[in-house]
């Protein structure tokens, strides 16, 4: 597991997406809401991208606002973000 290192923001968003249980999701702006900075969404995905540990802190169960799948730079791209979530029953 590589070391969780990042700046205040973004460790701020993985701790936040390490809270999202199995099976469900939150969107990039729900993210940004929780951790007290609602204008962040954006932020929010560009952290998400920049996630050390993909499957620890599981940046698969951030989608869009709008119900779609969002990106993923995980090994694989948006088709293993898709698998994923299948595999945790969560179909988009």
């Amino acid at each position: 597991m590589k070391k969780m290192h990042g700046t205040a923001f973004q460790t701020d968003v993985w701790n936040q997406i390490k809270k999202i249980p199995k099976g469900e999701t939150m969107s990039y702006k729900d993210i940004a809401i929780a951790i007290g900075k609602p204008k962040a969404s954006r932020a929010v995905a560009n952290a998400c991208g920049k996630n050390p540990n993909p499957i620890i802190v599981p940046c698969h169960r951030v989608i869009a606002s709008d119900g779609s799948i969002g990106g993923y730079t995980g090994s694989g791209g948006i088709k293993t973000k898709r698998q994923l979530l299948k595999k945790e029953g969560v179909l988009i």
